[in-house]
C-alpha cells in the first residue's frame, strides 16, 4: 500500500492553524507534541485502515486522530482527499468528553474550503521539531 502523503490545511492569509498549535506545542508540551507526531505518522504509514482506538470518525466525513499524554486527549482533525490525508483541526480534550460541535463546525467550513481551493489551501512548509 503507497504510503498516505498527509496535508495541513492553512487560511488564505497562508497560516496554518494545526502547525502552529503543533510548534507551540513543542515549546509547552514536548511528549504531547511527540506522540502528536508519532500519531500523524502512524495515519500516514496506516491510511484508511487506521482505526479505534488510534483513530475514530466524527460526522461529515471528519475523523479524529487521538493521542494522550498526561490528563490531556489531544484530537487532530482530518479528512480524507483522495488518497491523501486533509489535516484540518485540532482540539484539547479532558477526560472522556467528546471534540465540541463548535469545534466541528469550523471544521466542516475549513474542509468546504480546502475541497473548493486545494491548492490554496495547501500548507507547504515545514513543521519545525528541532
Amino acid at each position: 500500500m503507497p504510503k498516505t502523503k498527509i496535508i495541513f490545511y492553512q487560511e488564505v492569509e497562508g497560516i496554518s492553524p494545526v502547525v502552529e498549535w503543533l510548534q507551540k506545542l513543542l515549546k509547552t508540551d514536548k511528549k504531547g507534541f511527540a506522540k502528536c507526531i508519532t500519531k500523524i505518522e502512524q495515519l500516514a504509514a496506516q491510511g484508511h485502515e487506521l482505526r479505534r482506538p488510534a483513530a475514530d470518525y466524527l460526522r461529515n466525513d471528519i475523523w479524529e486522530l487521538r493521542a494522550k499524554q498526561g490528563n490531556i486527549q489531544y484530537r487532530i482533525l482530518y479528512f480524507y482527499h483522495g488518497q491523501n490525508i486533509a489535516i484540518i483541526g485540532h482540539a484539547l480534550i479532558k477526560k472522556t468528553s467528546a471534540v465540541p460541535s463548535q469545534d466541528i463546525e469550523r471544521i466542516i467550513h475549513r474542509k468546504a474550503q480546502f475541497k473548493q481551493n486545494p491548492e490554496l489551501h495547501t500548507y507547504q512548509g515545514e513543521i519545525n521539531n528541532a
